[in-house]
């Protein structure tokens, strides 16, 4: 048995948990005259959650003022069905973080404005299972609320996911897409050239990458590459010296040591890139 501490509409409350000390239950009508105090037997809950940071639980409370019964039911659906796709728990704060985001997506949507996103790509590329995860999120809010949602918005859908799925950090993911972003715009400019975004190299390059930029932050730095460092100096020494600024850009933004070895990829990476963007052309 649980204890309701708070009422927070007809499916939502807060109750005293014997394991989690606070907890969220959601249940349809498990909230329906209920007052604190009241004790409710667990099983009728469909799902329960635990917002153990204390700012969360504010958050989360607040959320419930402005935002509909239907709509919080439709997300709780949602991360319900995220959690079955990726056969995995998610972090907890996506029952903020992504219900607040989406539904306010949603009134500018119904209001008329545009949702524009500028890495759009980077993060359909980066996170692909994730993007494709949101894709269908984001069919299902289509018909439910006969809405479209835009691709825009559903590149932010895919951080939200990734986010939960690694507790990382949404705004350390946000920096980290621009940071790639900012990375492939110095290559173009270096070279004068438009990349294809749709290209096979453009992939291979952005999900480099996200991979060495999750390395750096991690400190799980590459092999020592110093032999072939010299031969690409050689062979290709415009990609070379390029990859170098790259890295020295990617330190400043992640204040990490970048191994020299990185350089190797890069080089290669670029050389592939360039070579084929310049073939078509």
């Amino acid at each position: 048995m649980v204890t309701v501490i708070k009422v927070l509409n007809n499916n939502v409350v807060i109750a005293s948990h014997p394991e989690h000390d606070e907890a969220v239950l959601i249940g349809k009508g498990l909230g329906f005259g209920k007052k604190p105090g009241d004790e409710i037997a667990g099983e009728h809950a469909e799902k329960f959650f635990v917002l153990r940071d204390a700012e969360e639980q504010e958050q989360y409370k607040s959320l419930l003022a402005y935002v509909d019964e239907s709509f919080i039911a439709l997300m709780n659906e949602e991360i319900e069905r995220l959690e079955t796709t990726f056969q995995s728990s998610l972090n907890e704060h996506i029952h903020v973080g992504l219900t607040d985001h989406l539904y306010f997506a949603v009134k500018r949507l119904q209001q008329g404005h545009g949702i524009k996103n500028p890495f759009l790509r980077e993060t359909e590329l980066a996170y692909p299972q994730e993007y494709q995860a949101a894709v269908e999120l984001a069919e299902r809010f289509n018909k439910a609320l006969g809405i479209r949602i835009p691709e825009g918005e559903i590149g932010f859908i895919s951080l939200h996911i990734h986010s939960a799925l690694t507790n990382r950090d949404l705004a350390q993911i946000n920096r980290h897409t621009q940071l790639i972003s900012e990375l492939v715009e110095r290559i173009e400019n270096a070279f004068s050239l438009s990349i294809d975004r749709e290209d096979l190299n453009y992939l291979r390059l952005v999900r480099h990458l996200n991979h060495a930029i999750e390395r750096v932050e991690q400190e799980n730095y590459a092999e020592n590459q110093d032999p072939l460092l010299k031969v690409l100096q050689a062979e290709y020494p415009v990609c070379y010296n390029l990859s170098w600024k790259l890295m020295k850009i990617m330190q400043q933004r992640l204040q990490k040591k970048v191994p020299d070895a990185e350089a190797v990829y890069l080089t290669l990476h670029i050389q592939r890139l360039v070579s084929g963007e310049q073939t078509r052309t």
